[in-house]
């Protein structure tokens, strides 16, 4: 300015720096208050209350507020370049802080616009089953790597292609440093390309105590909350060079297996007389069965030439495999058994615990207090129809079972001596 000169020379310089150094104050101020109290308020409260899922997560995770940011970076350099001299030691200095702040709030702003649209794809259900989280989990590690370079770079004075080919001797050391992360994402990648797990699966891996619902998978970990509600990490690679357990398969599937058996003492094992058909033909479930198995019986029988007087002879019903026709039949009118999946009734080997007759079916329902309820409520029932079949369960003897022993020994002692 001529007229500094004029009236104070030896002032001219330092006035003029001043001056400029007020002006991008002022300007810069001024920018800041019409971008974030001006233009991001009006943004905001247009797009509160909206059903627009993009709008509130770019908001929510603060991306047009470190845009704004990284702008008045970009204007302070820019005014730097404009009101101060080249000679002025303040240049390079403004500048370059101009750079950092630059450099910091871009690499802010692509880690909130990651977090954004991965809020957004996670609303879609078609985008849960691919790990997301790992895969913007590395383009933040790079992106950090690449920015950190610049800043080196820039506080230095040197060009980042320099920095970039002396890379190279250290990638050995790298590779190790971020094993981990590297690992993780290649394992992200496999798990997604092979559809093997998703967020809200169901989890069981007995190595790290995991059984429960995936809730994260991220770039080195994968967190499942098991059935207690405890949080149980593993690490992402883990789940390519591991076996895991994905229940996914029988949620989708919409029923549950009921695999239990119940040993039966083979004593109480025997041939059905007629009373005993007569009885048990009042059973709704038995009475087609058993007038068919009688007419087949009696028709193989009468072609015999055997004795059947001698219970060796012929065909006969068993309280055994009628109790199985009766279970079975109990399981195809059972509203909460899937008609459409494995139905059986069979019988195992037996040995000294008894004969395993095992039940073999599936629910209707997938959720786990409702399957153990109708499991529950089946077996409650096969337990209380059992003398029915004139059939007992196997079991170890008790202290009732003993004292019942000992109080008919007794009893028997004491008739001998009377």
């Amino acid at each position: 300015m001529p007229w500094l000169n004029q009236y104070v020379p030896q002032f001219a310089k330092l006035a003029y720096t001043g001056i400029a150094l007020g002006l991008i104050v002022i300007m810069s101020l001024g920018i800041h208050f019409v971008l974030h109290r001006v233009v991001l308020r009006w943004v905001e409260g247009r797009t509160r209350g909206t059903q627009r899922i993009w709008r509130r997560a770019f908001f929510e995770r603060k991306l047009f507020g470190r845009l704004a940011l990284t702008l008045q970076g970009i204007i302070i350099y820019i005014q730097a370049g404009l009101w101060l001299e080249s000679g002025t030691l303040l240049l390079p200095s403004i500048q370059t802080a101009a750079n950092l702040w630059i450099l910091l709030y871009a690499l802010l702003s692509l880690y909130s616009l990651l977090d954004a649209l991965l809020d957004i794809f996670r609303q879609r259900p078609a985008m849960r089953a691919f790990p997301l989280r790992g895969i913007f989990q590395s383009v933040k590690l790079l992106a950090s790597i690449f920015i950190g370079l610049l800043i080196v770079s820039t506080l230095i004075g040197k060009s980042p292609v320099i920095l970039l080919s002396g890379l190279g001797a250290m990638t050995a050391v790298l590779m190790l440093v971020f094993k981990d992360p590297i690992l993780g994402l290649v394992a992200g990648i496999q798990l997604s390309a092979n559809d093997m797990l998703a967020v809200g699966d169901w989890l069981e891996m007995g190595r790290y105590g995991a059984d429960g619902e995936v809730i994260d998978i991220g770039l080195t970990t994968v967190k499942v909350q098991n059935w207690d509600h405890t949080i149980t990490t593993i690490p992402t690679h883990a789940l390519i060079s591991d076996s895991f357990k994905n229940w996914r398969g029988m949620s989708e599937s919409g029923g549950r297996r009921i695999k239990r058996s119940l040993r039966l003492d083979a004593t109480s094992v025997r041939f059905l007389d007629e009373e005993d058909i007569r009885r048990l033909q009042k059973a709704h479930l038995l009475d087609g069965y058993l007038s068919d198995k009688v007419r087949e019986i009696s028709r193989h029988n009468s072609e015999q030439p055997a004795d059947m007087s001698s219970l060796v002879n012929g065909r006969r019903l068993t309280n055994l495999g009628t109790f199985r026709a009766y279970l079975a039949a109990l399981l195809r009118q059972h509203p909460h058994i899937h008609q459409q999946m494995t139905l059986m009734v069979r019988q195992l080997e037996s040995g000294s615990e008894g004969i395993p007759i095992e039940i073999y079916a599936f629910t209707s329902t997938t959720r786990w207090a409702e399957y153990e309820n109708i499991q529950a409520d089946i077996f409650d029932h096969i337990f209380a129809v059992l003398p029915e079949f004139d059939l007992r369960l196997h079991q170890n003897p008790t202290g009732f079972d003993l004292r019942m022993l000992a109080g008919v020994s007794a009893a028997g002692s004491y008739k001998k001596v009377v």
